[in-house]
């Protein structure tokens, strides 16, 4: 295309904003769908494993995939920052500012990286597994795994900082190669480390996350040798890696809001697998198994979310607020509608899909907890699109403190308290977790277990979604400084 008369600079030629989307999403759609089939493969191992406490197994794998989820929600603690601080950079066409923003977000990813391995095998993960009420063997498994995934998580958090880069600088197709390249290796080694390679040890349930870490770290060699080479104008030189203070108050300024955010959705989480962790195992299994389906629709409102954030934060590096405003609409439009089409996948093949999970006859009792809730949450999508979008787009203007308000008040005071009515019958709301305790008094609810658990996950995304909406459209966003 030739260069059009016009004030703008090059980059702001006008392609069409639906455009701009889709060349930023398609290949964080692909990265998020691969995340996916490895997510579904390893919950489909554990389902499959020959072991008499295969439903055991499932609801410590639902206690893991919290504990992977916090996992991922720490990193934003350095991926906000980088993506923002990149992307304002490369709009204004500071490339120097660019590439040294990206030498400290590795290292501070390191420093995060590190700093979470200690806690975990400092007693961290074994708390928070009796924080979610598993006990047991169930426990046992659940903490296992999860301190293989903390023991290289540096690598982890080192792979998603350059990839976070990346994407601020407008690549979001390394990464997707790199989740291609994560996938490929991930898949085999579970399945291996799980069930022998050949006559080797065998592994079980931990076998799993060893894939899982492992793979990680061939991730994280292929995105430091790609920038070691030069990619969109980032590359690394060693004598960068020193400290920048300014640079890493800066990601920090806008990451520890984020991160913060990010951490309190991960309370409110634990909390949540904590009310459900007291069904039994069978329920607890039915969430897990549901929620690894919902994230089919989740990873697809982030990969629209993805290119919000980039194009967000470019444009108003770039001193075009309306562009940005513009972008942020638009990946809401079509991450909405995609979103939304899962959620007739999830409604009309529900007990198709959990049936993959449970072929066994004992595990029937899963699915007839499993199939409603899932159904049911076939409704929540197009104000999970708003909540995932529009935090995005916000996280890439640098506006982070305000959305944890939502945060707040979506978990702790729509969800947490609408599931204890819900789920139980006459109850007090009263307990204690890990030595502290609460006695909120008597109240009288329903008795609707797990469906009652989902239905109030459910109001509060509606919530969070509507509040997420008001924010981008009042606009303040853009006056955020970076």
């Amino acid at each position: 295309m030739d260069p059009q008369a016009t004030d703008e600079p090059a980059s702001a030629l006008p392609i069409p904003t639906w455009q701009l989307v889709l060349s930023l999403a398609w290949p964080a759609l692909a990265q998020q769908g691969l995340s996916f089939i490895v997510l579904l493969s390893d919950r489909w191992l554990a389902g499959h494993l020959d072991s008499p406490e295969a439903t055991r197994i499932q609801a410590a794998q639902t206690t893991a995939h919290y504990l992977a989820w916090f996992i991922t929600c720490y990193n934003v603690l350095v991926t906000v920052g980088s993506t923002a601080l990149v992307a304002r950079a490369v709009g204004a066409e500071d490339h120097q500012l660019a590439v040294e923003a990206t030498h400290q977000s590795l290292l501070l990813a390191v420093i995060l990286g590190l700093a979470a391995t200690a806690w975990a095998f400092l007693g961290g993960v074994r708390w928070m597994v009796h924080v979610l009420n598993l006990e047991g063997r169930a426990a046992d498994y659940a903490a296992d795994y999860a301190l293989i995934l903390f023991g290289l998580l540096v690598f982890q958090t080192i792979e998603v900082a350059g990839i976070a880069c990346l994407v601020g600088a407008g690549d979001t197709r390394t990464g997707l190669w790199v989740m291609v390249g994560v996938a490929i290796v991930n898949v085999p080694l579970a399945w291996g480390f799980s069930g022998g390679f050949g006559d080797g040890v065998h592994l079980g349930f931990i076998g799993i996350a060893l894939g899982t870490a492992v793979s990680h770290v061939l991730g994280a060699i292929v995105v430091i040798v790609t920038l070691v080479r030069g990619r969109f104008g980032l590359s690394l030189a060693w004598g960068l890696f020193v400290p920048r203070f300014d640079l890493l108050y800066r990601l920090l300024w806008i990451s520890v809001p984020a991160g913060f955010d990010s951490l309190s959705v991960v309370a409110g989480q634990f909390w949540f697998l904590s009310i459900v962790n007291q069904f039994g195992d069978e329920e607890s299994s039915a969430h897990g198994i549901a929620l690894v389906w919902e994230a089919l629709g989740y990873l697809s409102g982030a990969a629209f979310g993805t290119a919000a954030m980039t194009l967000v934060g470019q444009n108003l590096g770039a001193k075009r607020p309306e562009h940005a405003e513009r972008a942020g609409w638009m990946a809401f439009a079509l991450g909405c509608g995609v979103m939304t089409l899962m959620g007739a996948i999830f409604f009309t093949f529900a007990p198709e899909m959990f049936r993959l999970f449970c072929p066994k006859p004992e595990q029937a009792a899963i699915i007839d907890a499993g199939v409603d809730v899932l159904r049911l949450i076939a409704f929540a999508m197009p104000p999970l699109a708003a909540t995932i979008v529009f935090t995005n787009a916000l996280r890439g203007a640098g506006d982070t403190r305000v959305p944890v308000l939502f945060t707040w008040i979506g978990f702790f005071v729509v969800r947490i308290p609408l599931a204890y009515y819900l789920a139980f019958g006459d109850i007090t709301l009263a307990g204690s977790i890990a030595g502290w305790s609460w006695d909120f008094g008597g109240i009288s609810g329903f008795d609707y277990r797990l469906y009652g658990c989902w239905l109030a996950m459910s109001a509060d995304i509606l919530v969070r979604g509507i509040f997420f909406l008001v924010r981008f459209l009042l606009g303040d966003w853009k006056e955020t400084s970076v």
